[in-house]
């Protein structure tokens, strides 16, 4: 999506592009070239360059984490979390939040021209968690900065910081990984699988070309966005919120009904609500980014490149840990949290996990749980306690 000048002023939050001319070499071996990151920044970097935080987005996230999204009019998606005098205090350090390699808010994905002029589309090549992380270095290299105070990430933006412990390992001082898994369950390579089909198999997918149609596979995205929210909240709050209620189907008057009127007399409100959430995502997520990055998603295991030992990942790791999870996410479950924690106990690093009691589901992590806010900020004052002792930033 392109957003305008006027647009991101309007919002008071505009987000930058840096520009890599000679690109990045995938883990597959091709190379995008040129590679654009696509982020925002909040706070002041401090002269020594010693205040960096990290942020790392969601799957459908982007890079307004804090201030006014300029597509949806929203505030930023963790506004909650980050600014002056919140958790991760924009007094105190520089946030930096980039859009993932393969999005589709600036940053090169499937939605990019190539050298010759030509979208990506569907010839865009399979990217992993790991390359997102090295695109992301390359821009914190490109601001002047050697060591990161944290990186924290939910869901898939937890991923992103794991991964930039492994592969980076002396360039992280802290990390929070939260409501995320050191490897995608083959419960959730599963759901991933049941969206890519509802898009492509859209009338309007046109082989992954549908830009060239003029047209978009809305259909299918809005389907594989209700597949996903579904996963994100857990039973109790979807009973809480809508229960079995009803109201009127605003489909029971149009033409061309086919099924008896009794039928389309109401609907449910949780069907009416995930309509909701399918058609809105469609106005600001591309389908081929959505393919490319759940495909990323799939082929994350930390294990797998240490003969399934996790621990080994983190062989020699100074970096501090804290791991977050919730009671009811059922998408990332404690239990693979918890494996994380014990894969950072085995290998010797200085890890705390948090299990945060909420009825909410996996996206806990974007609401209002008091007790999550009180984890973010005590961690980073007592990390940032350590980083200060050690002589790594300074105390003012």
């Amino acid at each position: 999506m392109i957003i305008s000048p006027e647009k991101e002023a309007e919002a008071g939050q505009s987000s930058e592009t840096t520009r890599f001319d000679d690109g990045l070499t995938l883990e597959c071996g091709e190379i995008i070239a040129p590679l654009d990151v696509a982020y925002c920044t909040y706070g002041q970097l401090s002269p020594a360059k010693d205040n960096a935080i990290l942020i790392c987005h969601a799957l459908t996230g982007d890079q307004y984490v804090a201030g006014r999204n300029p597509v949806t009019g929203k505030d930023g998606w963790w506004s909650r979390l980050v600014g002056p005098g919140k958790p991760v205090d924009t007094d105190q350090y520089f946030v930096i939040c980039a859009n993932v390699l393969g999005g589709c808010m600036g940053s090169t994905g499937p939605k990019s021209l190539k050298a010759d002029g030509e979208r990506w589309g569907t010839s865009f090549p399979p990217i992993t968690v790991r390359d997102m992380v090295r695109a992301q270095a390359r821009l914190i290299t490109h601001l002047g900065i050697d060591r990161l105070f944290a990186v924290i990430g939910g869901s898939m933006g937890g991923m992103q910081a794991i991964e930039w412990v492994v592969t980076y390992p002396d360039r992280v001082f802290s990390a929070l990984p939260i409501a995320t898994s050191p490897y995608h369950s083959a419960q959730n390579i599963a759901f991933n699988e049941v969206s890519r089909q509802a898009i492509s198999a859209d009338p309007d997918w046109h082989d992954g070309r549908y830009w060239a149609h003029d047209a978009v596979p809305a259909r299918g995205l809005a389907v594989a966005r209700m597949m996903a929210h579904i996963t994100y909240v857990s039973e109790k709050a979807l009973t809480r919120k809508f229960g079995r209620r009803t109201r009127r189907n605003p489909e029971a008057a149009q033409e061309g009904a086919q099924l008896p009127a009794a039928f389309f007399g109401e609907i449910f409100e949780v069907e009416s609500y995930l309509r909701h959430q399918g058609s809105s995502f469609v106005q600001r997520f591309d389908a081929n980014s959505y393919l490319t990055i759940t495909r990323a998603l799939d082929y994350f295991d930390l294990a797998a490149d240490h003969d399934g030992d996790l621990s080994r990942a983190f062989r020699n790791c100074t970096t501090r840990f804290c791991v977050v999870s919730f009671s009811s996410d059922w998408l990332f479950p404690t239990s693979q949290s918890r494996a994380l924690a014990r894969a950072l106990n085995q290998a010797g690093v200085n890890v705390s996990f948090v299990e945060i009691e909420s009825d909410r589901g996996h996206d806990a992590f974007l609401l209002d749980e008091p007790d999550f806010e009180r984890t973010i900020r005590g961690f980073l004052e007592g990390a940032r306690l350590h980083y200060v002792a050690a002589g790594e930033i300074h105390a003012g």
